[in-house]
């Protein structure tokens, strides 16, 4: 234990630094939104949504902010300001709700949310505050307009949502239904532009917006269920919030609040959505093909922040973990030759995806801490890169001329000075390529922390696509964004490389 002292210590210290970074500066939190206050010192409550279903709930990008707006944040705010709470919100994607409710990470949801009882088992619902329709949405022309059409078709749906079980009846009756569940409603939008799915079961409000922005879609609205679709508010099971917010919505509904809020959102906005969109096809039928997108643009490159402090945060780290567990494998002590590669084989035997979701979920019920989301990030991939590290180090420890290390010992050089002033620094220079494309490939993976809601790159590129309902060009510019990043990566590696060739 004494030989890795210095590297444990390093650990620590860094482990320390980025806690504080994330506690202190607040990166990777969720956005805020802060309802009116009415004196006193309210009580904070936290909500969360899924910030890509305009007009419920969605980024007004091309204004430079990062507030979410929409149906469902009005009637948050008015109930906030009629309980007497601060109104805080967190964004994530829609099939992480619920499990954000069981985990305590917040108090409230509202994302157009229908409660079927599927759902009621696990979480409390507030009474409907809007009912609404779905739809069938295809290619303009196909005549998919009735369950029946559907047959021999694949049909795409929101995985999580009540058009997914929708689609599960639809697939019952009629014979030859496929369904293919996708995370966000744009997603689907794109697989039917692709040829790879027929149709897809969306809600009325949504398909309107995106039939606006797409002239080569249609839709037709579905007759409706046996049970009821609408959106309510969800809650962990047993809120004792639940007759207060409902007292409001009453409230709303008996003023007109309710009904106001609907035609500045589905009606006044389907209005605007008409005129804007027809900017946004002319442009897209311009010579630039990032054209509609051009007022968004700043706030995707902001990402690019997140995405490289997560990326560095988790290299650095990663590689301090990954020294440790190869000094652990070359060990002559066995617990820690064992140790080391049993948890090796856990996280290169686990998917990434998975270590993050039991990270961020399963943290706040283990230890009651309510870890921010990059910080989840940084530790899952620090946790998951050391493991493959260690290997590459190892190997390059071993790679090493025993001469060197026999050499050392004859002198008289303690084990602790051989191995960091003799021994890795040679191995580090042999495997450099090794770690150039470990870093890379973390860059890359980052990515997958946009399923817990940190707004890295990939994440606001697919807000602003859900906020103009259109898909391809805000991911092509961030894949653009993603290239040019990882070249200038690439280039440094080669640079440090030939100055480590040279100096040797």
């Amino acid at each position: 234990m004494f030989r890795i002292k210095k590297f444990g210590w390093l650990f620590t210290i860094s482990f320390i630094a980025v806690l504080a970074m994330n506690l202190l500066a607040g990166y990777g939190r969720f956005d805020h939104a802060i309802a009116q206050q009415s004196g006193g010192n309210p009580e904070k409550l936290t909500m969360v949504t899924s910030a890509d279903y305009p007009p419920y709930e969605f980024r007004d990008t091309a204004t430079g902010k990062n507030d979410i707006i929409g149906f469902d944040i009005d009637i948050a705010k008015k109930i906030a300001e009629e309980l007497n709470f601060e109104l805080e919100i967190r964004d994530t994607d829609f099939n992480g709700i619920i499990p954000a409710l069981q985990s305590r990470r917040a108090d409230f949801a509202m994302a157009g949310m229908t409660p079927t009882e599927e759902r009621k088992k696990n979480v409390d619902f507030s009474e409907i505050y809007y009912e609404a329709k779905n739809t069938i949405v295809s290619q303009t022309g196909s005549n998919l307009k009735t369950p029946e059409d559907l047959a021999g078709k694949k049909i795409g749906v929101q995985l999580g949502s009540i058009q997914e079980k929708e689609a599960g009846k639809i697939a019952e009756k009629v014979q030859g239904v496929t369904v293919k569940p996708l995370n966000k409603t744009s997603e689907l939008i794109q697989e039917i532009k692709a040829n790879r799915i027929d149709a897809a079961i969306i809600e009325d409000t949504i398909a309107k917006g995106f039939v606006a922005s797409n002239p080569d879609l249609e839709f037709n609205t579905l007759p409706n269920p046996e049970e009821a679709a609408g959106s309510a508010i969800a809650f962990p099971k047993g809120s004792e919030r639940v007759d207060d917010f409902n007292r409001v919505l009453k409230e709303m509904k008996d003023s007109g609040e309710i009904d106001k809020l609907i035609t500045k959102w589905f009606e006044n906005q389907g209005k605007e959505e008409s005129t804007g969109n027809a900017t946004s096809s002319a442009a897209s039928n311009s010579n630039f093909p990032l054209a509609a997108i051009m007022p968004s643009i700043p706030y995707i490159i902001d990402g690019i922040r997140v995405t490289l402090l997560f990326t560095a945060l988790s290299a650095l780290l990663g590689f301090i973990w990954g020294t440790i567990l190869s000094l652990f494998k070359i060990s002559t002590i066995k617990p820690l030759t064992w140790f080391a590669n049993v948890y090796t084989s856990i996280f290169r035997g686990t998917p990434l995806l998975l270590q993050i979701a039991i990270v961020y979920y399963a943290t706040p019920q283990l230890t009651g801490y309510d870890i921010p989301a990059l910080l989840a990030g940084v530790i899952t991939f620090t946790l998951n890169s050391g493991a493959y590290i260690s290997e590459t180090i190892r190997g390059g420890i071993l790679a090493v001329d025993k001469g060197q290390r026999e050499a050392a010992l004859s002198l008289g050089v303690p084990y602790k000075p051989m191995m960091s002033d003799i021994i890795l620094p040679q191995a580090i220079k042999n495997i450099l390529p090794a770690l150039v494309n470990e870093s890379i490939a973390l860059l890359k993976d980052s990515a997958l922390v946009s399923t817990i809601g940190v707004a890295d790159l990939l994440r606001r590129a697919q807000i602003v696509g859900a906020e103009k309902y259109i898909y391809f060009e805000p991911l092509l510019f961030a894949g653009i964004v993603y290239y040019l990043m990882v070249m200038s990566l690439t280039w440094g590696g080669y640079a440090l490389e030939r100055k480590l060739q040279r100096s040797s």
